[in-house]
């Protein structure tokens, strides 16, 4: 399979030349472009989705620079409707979407996040920019968010495999409004599934889910390391997660639709 894409994953430092906000919500150790590339080949991995961090705030100085430094990268910012934002330049510096929170539960949009009022105002200029909006939700949330996306003029990137609870089951309303949308065409998915599985001890009860998801729109659907695995002890080990992924679909033809053709019509 060639022209690989991992869809999902952060840079930070080195800390003494691209320094955390103030205010943060977390404080991780480094992990520099190099060693992301590093990551990737060792994967056979040849693009990457880099996501700005809500620790670096409105400073979108390291992803600029690591779009610029490796080509085969994109990158997704963290941005807020502002008189200064010129979304029609984003396009040309490797730039393919802007990245909101939505998650239920309170304290849990970070610090520096965009939410979902801003995601409303922003949809049309995305959209007409050539842009594209990421989404950080969960399944509890999706329903109240379901009919503006289904009406939003911007196509939606919605993370982390929708936050399914794994023990609410696959009619669990949230799942279901999620395959609604997925069906829908109106987004696009993540699949990443592993943060939705730490608090069960087989991560193989992921895999109905995964399967419904494919089973709905195949074509809809990329997939993401999520490297390096902030807040997670101990992080996985990343290839596994790629190996899950595969055992996961074992139909080889989906499997390159969720690794390269997919990812390529909506990063390229």
């Amino acid at each position: 399979m060639k022209n690989k894409w991992d869809c999902h994953a952060h840079i930070f430092g080195p800390y003494d030349q691209y320094p955390l906000a103030t205010g943060r919500s977390y404080t991780p150790e480094e992990a520099t472009l190099k060693a992301y590339i590093d990551l990737l080949d060792s994967l056979d991995i040849q693009n990457g989705v880099l996501v700005h961090p809500s620790a670096y705030g409105v400073n979108h100085g390291l992803l600029f620079d690591c779009l610029e430094k490796k080509k085969s990268l994109r990158g997704v910012m963290v941005i807020k409707p502002s008189k200064d934002l010129k979304l029609e330049t984003l396009h040309a510096k490797g730039i393919r979407a802007a990245r909101f929170s939505a998650r239920s539960g309170s304290n849990t949009n970070f610090f520096g996040s965009a939410d979902f009022k801003d995601y409303q105002v922003l949809c049309g200029d995305l959209s007409s920019n050539g842009l594209h909006a990421e989404l950080w939700t969960d399944c509890k949330m999706l329903p109240s968010l379901e009919s503006a996306l289904m009406l939003s003029p911007v196509d939606t990137v919605i993370d982390h495999m929708g936050g399914f609870d794994v023990n609410l089951g696959l009619q669990d309303p949230g799942f279901q409004c999620l395959l609604r949308l997925l069906d829908s065409g109106k987004i696009w998915l993540k699949l990443c599934a592993y943060r939705n599985l730490l608090q069960v001890q087989d991560i193989d009860l992921g895999q109905s889910f995964h399967e419904k998801l494919i089973q709905t729109n195949p074509d809809r659907l990329v997939w993401g390391t999520d490297w390096p695995h902030l807040n997670i002890h101990p992080p996985p080990q990343t290839s596994s997660l790629l190996d899950l992924l595969l055992r996961w679909t074992p139909d080889k033809d989906i499997a390159e639709r969720i690794l390269a053709i997919n990812p390529t019509l909506l990063y390229q």
